[in-house]
């Protein structure tokens, strides 16, 4: 998993709900299949789309509270936070197309 932030319950704040761009969280877990299968997808995507929007990634092993705080009950989910609140949201793997789609339309 490259691109990417890594979000946590300390920095959720100054990078999803202070960004100046639209962020795109990815919840994943190291064990999920599905998700693994995401990252290239999401690794392209947050080259193409640098300083448009920034993409973050939660580990909901990791940062079980945040998971829980965003109601995040199958990985992967997609979050799309756009001037501090969550603007859309997305479950389960998607073809590149669908997961760039998802966000396009808020940047």
């Amino acid at each position: 998993m490259n691109a990417g932030i890594t979000i946590t319950k300390d920095n959720f704040k100054e990078e999803v709900l202070e960004s100046s761009v639209p962020v795109l969280i990815d919840f994943w877990a190291v064990w999920c299949g599905p998700c693994k299968m995401m990252s290239p997808f999401i690794d392209e995507l947050a080259g193409e789309y640098e300083g448009r929007i920034k993409f973050g990634k939660v580990n909901v092993d990791e940062e079980n509270e945040l998971a829980g705080l965003h109601g995040i009950v199958s990985i992967p989910t997609f979050v799309l936070y756009k001037d501090g609140a969550a603007v859309n949201m997305k479950i389960g793997a998607a073809p590149k197309h669908d997961i760039e789609a998802f966000f396009k339309n808020f940047i």
